[in-house]
């Protein structure tokens, strides 16, 4: 124990004496590979210093593909929307609870759990209030079963029956439950107890089928049932849409009716004075136009067409624009002026020019890949085309609604049916298959299945929320091939690009966004491959590349 008291002592001082020795020199002497280290280790600092910088210029001064500029804005957007003919009535009332929920689940959930959504959100839904040729049965003279409504009014007397449209009650009321916020309810034909043929098609050519002394009539049905819903059910309808389509004709094949702009106006002063004395805050959208061109186009038949200017252009007799519950937007349909990108854009455009003129919103209220119109230089056909080609084309209509006709609605037209001759998706978004197959009775529950026109629309519909406003956004390669468009959130904590790549290349998009600071991103795709595939970017400084043939929607989340 001495010694080994002795030998701490020992050690003690000879570590004291090498420290002191330490302090006493200016720097300690190195050998020579220990000098060559610090050499290159002063080398390596300075050059990781210099590319830091480098890089950090770099980022500053890079040109970049997109850019967008939240202080120009454009149209605030109300919903993305589909409706309920025809088959959801048959849907909803015989197919079982399990295929009802997940068809319900895929339309209007906005949950994303781990990165996968179950539905594509839908803010809106379009109600038809069927004329009655189902209650007819073959009697309606429209063979097929599955294009024939009920009503609630009786066709032989008159009454009403609130258990008639059930299945569509079904779906409005699972909507609601899910968090959609727009309802509207819209009418293809008066009830056929109204009508002057007894039928839910017309015989009257050019004029409307509405009994001449039934327009105050039909008006109390129409604010009967939008009463019924809001006090028994709890569901408001923000708009009624009494004619669709006015331009056609309708003969027997579905329910339907022409309409001339003084008799349109006729029934919107009825329908605004049965809002007025029921005291319902509803508002009137006219006119759902068949094609956008009729919307300011005065060659052909001039009682049907120049909508805007016929209706809202307070030097017209058919004026409708001082009716206080006639909302200040004009309908229109996507069908047949969305051939090729030249009409899609040249239609739109006169569209909007002619809205802005008139003080009106834009609403597209019905769209399907109707016609065999297309280009073949912008799309291969409807027989070598696949389901995603016909959801890229959508998402083509959708792009030039939004951008150039400046919408705030977008609807798709049937939510869900059928695939038969051929048709692919152009029709629906969910595809629904009886027990007895595509042919067999639509009464007989059978198989859902989500198509790629469901979730190319849920790259918008899901993200692009009630109240986003569309903000400006340049693509230094924009063409018909390669187009997007952004939206930001009304506290301006989100910003949303949407962007389809139709090209075969790869397309980077990260984003020039001026002073706006990133807090993290993260994309939705749907490709051949995938369906709203989800992935973080983990560094906000990285590229964001979006594929060929895709739809991608890049979520921004702003500090």
């Amino acid at each position: 124990m001495k010694f080994l008291k002795i030998s701490k002592q020992l050690i003690f001082i000879v570590i004291s004496t090498i420290c002191f020795a330490c302090t006493e020199s200016t720097a300690p002497e190195l050998n020579e590979n220990e000098e060559e280290n610090k050499e290159e280790n002063k080398e390596e600092n300075e050059e990781e210093n210099e590319e830091g910088n480098k890089e950090e210029n770099e980022e500053e001064n890079e040109e970049r593909n997109v850019t967008i500029n939240i202080n120009k804005t454009y149209q605030v957007i109300e919903s993305f929307s589909a409706s309920d003919c025809w088959v959801p009535n048959y849907i909803g009332n015989h197919w079982t609870e399990n295929e009802k929920e997940k068809i319900a689940q895929l339309l209007f959930s906005r949950k994303i759990n781990n990165g996968v959504p179950e539905g594509i959100g839908l803010s809106g839904w379009r109600f038809n209030l069927g004329g009655g040729t189902a209650d007819q049965g073959s009697a309606s003279g429209i063979e097929d079963i599955a294009r024939r409504a009920e009503s609630f009014m009786d066709p032989t007397n008159g009454t009403l029956n609130w258990t008639k449209q059930g299945g569509q009650q079904y779906f409005l009321e699972k909507a609601k439950g899910y968090g959609c916020e727009q309802f509207v309810m819209f009418s293809n034909t008066p009830p056929v107890y109204l009508t002057q043929n007894g039928k839910g098609y017309s015989d009257q050519g050019a004029y409307s089928n509405l009994k001449v002394d039934c327009y105050d009539d039909f008006a109390a049905y129409i604010t009967t049932v939008i009463q019924h819903f809001k006090t028994e059910k709890d569901i408001n309808f923000s708009y009624i849409s009494p004619v669709n389509e006015p331009q056609y004709n309708w003969a027997s094949g579905q329910e339907g009716t022409g309409w001339q702009n003084s008799e349109i106006k006729k029934l919107a002063v009825e329908l605004n004075s049965a809002l007025v004395n029921t005291g319902l805050d509803t508002k009137i959208l006219l006119a759902e136009a068949g094609a956008w061109s009729y919307l300011y186009e005065i060659d052909g038949d001039g009682n049907r067409k120049n909508v805007i200017a016929n209706l809202f252009n307070n030097s017209s007799s058919t004026y409708v624009g001082d009716l206080s519950h006639v909302a200040p937007i004009i309908c229109g349909h996507s069908y047949w002026t969305d051939g090729n990108w030249h009409t899609l854009v040249d239609t739109r455009t006169k569209v909007a020019a002619a809205a802005q003129s008139a003080g009106l919103k834009t609403y597209q209220t019905e769209w399907s890949m109707l016609g065999d119109h297309f280009s073949t230089s912008e799309y291969v056909g409807h027989n070598n085309a696949t389901y995603m080609d016909i959801a890229l084309y959508m998402s083509k209509v959708i792009h030039c609604d939004l951008t150039y006709a400046n919408v705030s609605s977008w609807s798709f037209w049937t939510s869900m049916d059928v695939e038969r001759w051929g048709h692919k998706n152009r029709f629906f978004l969910i595809r629904i298959t009886p027990a007895g197959g595509d042919y067999g009775d639509i009464t007989k529950s059978g198989t859902h299945f989500a198509t790629k026109t469901l979730w190319a629309l849920g790259n918008y519909s899901l993200f692009v929320k009630p109240g986003y406003q569309r903000v400006d956004m340049e693509i230094k390669d924009y063409s018909n091939k390669l187009f997007g468009s952004a939206y930001i959130s009304p506290d301006k904590k989100i910003l949303v690009g949407v962007y389809t790549n139709l090209s075969n290349n790869n397309y980077d998009v990260k984003a020039q966004l001026n002073d706006l600071e990133i807090e993290s991103i993260q994309t939705y795709t749907t490709s051949q491959s995938s369906n709203l595939s989800a992935q973080d970017i983990n560094n906000v400084k990285t590229s964001i590349i979006v594929k060929p043939q895709s739809i991608m929607t890049v979520i921004y989340n702003l500090k």
